[in-house]
């Protein structure tokens, strides 16, 4: 198979014909092409007065094409079929049975690679299965009652469940042709295997996540749900047992193998596993707000006059901005025609996230804008400051927002004129329960108030309108990632206890669904070889 890349099409091309165009980029007969699939499909805007797209194909010749001479043509390369492999274990018993500790992506697939393998993986997940969960989090949105065990936070599928189902990602690693392939196998639409920036969106997401689920169980594996990981013990340095609660009591397993995918807002861990003496370290992070577009503003800032064309869907954008004090005011998780979440875990500290469905179709267009902190700026040398840093300004965000989890929010023209309004323009905020007016200053530390202000002025110079004052910016957003590092070496697991794998987000190796559900298939196969050591030694 070749791959004929960096093709330039009209929108209004018809992807039907899509092997006649191939062979006359190519110069052979229509016939010499038994089969052409995208592989990728980008929109090139930088020209707002020629919108077109930029796709790569992947082509299957016929024998009598010559190949060799095709290769020596510009943007076209061979391309491997991606082969990923699952070794295969079994009699596992239930002493053996590895534990996975979160159910979002990274524990995900952990337990689907471990369940494929025969390892018949127990996941213990404190939210619930993803009807109870959509239930909890419709209930906090409208009555701003909150289920600190299920949220937006925790629950079946993760964080990312409530998101925009964001399937971009800046690693690189074989992994990920399988981990597309399998969302689309368990009913992600097929185009997140060849656009360039791929969503599932929430909707869609969640049945994917479902079937997951099924899919784990089928295998052997089991899910349970409302089940709060809560301690462990070890045995000659390596995890021996752990536990946990739900509505029953307390429960315990024996295991040697833990994969601990926790995310990045289960505090609670964080602090047993210091209190074990378990090695953490001090993480960067960002906070910041959400900013809210009209949609159609934001279409036409990067669309021009193609802005609503029919096979163009909601634009999305990404911008940084590097100030002189040293700070960057950066976009992130941006959710084009979606909703501001209340996105809160604690009883009295607030914090919201973005979400879209599928279609992209709100009348609002949101991203977070955050800005960088670091350990510096912790006031703390405690391995967990971090995380009492995200504690204060949720707890101040709470308290400006009228303590009923209403979102504390500012229009731009008033927060750069260093002013609070009282009704808004144009753009309505999309946040429930409900909103109250509030400066910046109110939550969030001056430096990250004044980095927003002057950022978001650079960001105007290069989307048209980034800074109309009419946008509002809804606070806080205060977990864009871990503030904390479970450190681990390079066979994956914890430096300090064998045994045990921190996995994904929360642990500090990834930042994404796909980065997250790559590291949950790395460690699954650490611990593959680990249960295959044990039955050796188990039968000499």
């Amino acid at each position: 198979m070749i791959r004929l890349a960096n093709i330039r099409v009209p929108l209004d091309f018809d992807f039907s014909g899509l092997k006649r165009l191939c062979a006359k980029k190519l110069s052979i007969p229509a016939g010499g092409i038994l089969s052409a699939e995208l592989s990728k499909k980008s929109v090139d805007a930088r020209k707002k007065s020629d919108v077109h797209f930029i796709i790569s194909v992947d082509i299957s010749l016929d024998h009598g094409v010559n190949v060799e001479k095709l290769m020596r043509l510009k943007n076209v390369s061979e391309v491997e079929a991606a082969n990923y492999e699952i070794k295969k274990i079994d009699g596992i018993s239930e002493k053996m049975r590895p534990v996975i500790v979160g159910f979002g992506p990274g524990g995900m697939f952990a337990a689907l690679v471990l369940a494929t393998s025969g390892a018949r993986p127990i996941v213990l997940e404190r939210g619930f299965d993803l009807d109870r969960r959509v239930e909890a989090v419709e209930t906090f949105r409208t009555t701003g009652s909150l289920d600190e065990r299920c949220n937006v936070q925790f629950g079946e599928g993760g964080a990312g469940t409530f998101s925009d189902g964001k399937l971009t990602t800046g690693i690189k690693d074989s992994r990920i042709s399988t981990v597309l392939r399998w969302f689309t196998e368990f009913g992600a639409p097929e185009e997140i295997r060849y656009l360039a920036k791929p969503h599932i969106g929430t909707d869609r997401l969640r049945d994917v996540v479902k079937n997951i689920r099924k899919r784990v169980i089928e295998l052997g594996g089991e899910v349970r749900f409302g089940a709060k990981f809560d301690g462990f013990d070890t045995e000659n340095g390596r995890i021996s047992r752990i536990s946990y609660c739900d509505e029953a009591g307390r429960h315990f397993l024996e295991t040697n193998n833990l994969i601990l995918a926790t995310g990045h807002s289960a505090r609670d861990v964080f602090k047993l596993l210091h209190e074990k003496n378990v090695t953490l370290s001090q993480k960067s992070f960002s906070v910041g707000v959400r900013a809210e577009h009209l949609r159609s503003d934001i279409d036409r800032a990067m669309y021009g006059g193609f802005a609503g064309h029919p096979a163009l869907k909601a634009a999305d954008y990404k911008l940084a901005v590097h100030l002189p004090g040293g700070r960057t005011l950066y976009t992130f998780c941006m959710c084009p025609g979606g909703y501001v979440m209340a996105a809160s875990s604690e009883e009295g500290r607030l914090t919201v996230n973005g979400m879209s469905c599928f279609a992209r179709d709100g009348e609002n267009s949101n991203s977070a804008l955050l800005v960088n902190v670091t350990p510096d700026d912790f006031g703390s040398a405690h391995p967990l400051a971090g995380v009492e840093f995200q504690r204060k300004i949720e707890e101040k965000a709470f308290i400006a927002g009228g303590s009923d989890y209403s979102a504390p929010v500012i229009l731009v023209g008033d927060m750069l004129k260093k002013r609070v309004g009282s009704s808004f323009g144009r753009v309505k905020p999309t946040y429930l329960p409900g909103v109250k007016f509030a400066a910046l200053e109110e939550y969030l530390p001056q430096f990250v108030c004044d980095t927003i202000r002057d950022g978001i002025v650079e960001m105007g110079k290069r989307i048209k309108g980034f800074d109309d004052g009419d946008t509002v910016l809804t606070g806080v957003e205060s977990r864009s990632s871990s503030p904390v590092r479970i450190n681990r070496g390079e066979n994956l697991q914890s430096v300090s206890i064998a045994g045990l794998y921190p996995c994904g987000e929360g642990a500090g190796y990834a930042g994404g669904i796909m980065s997250a559900a790559v590291d949950g298939m790395k460690c699954a196969e650490v611990v593959i070889l680990s249960l295959l050591e044990e039955k050796v030694s188990e039968f000499n």
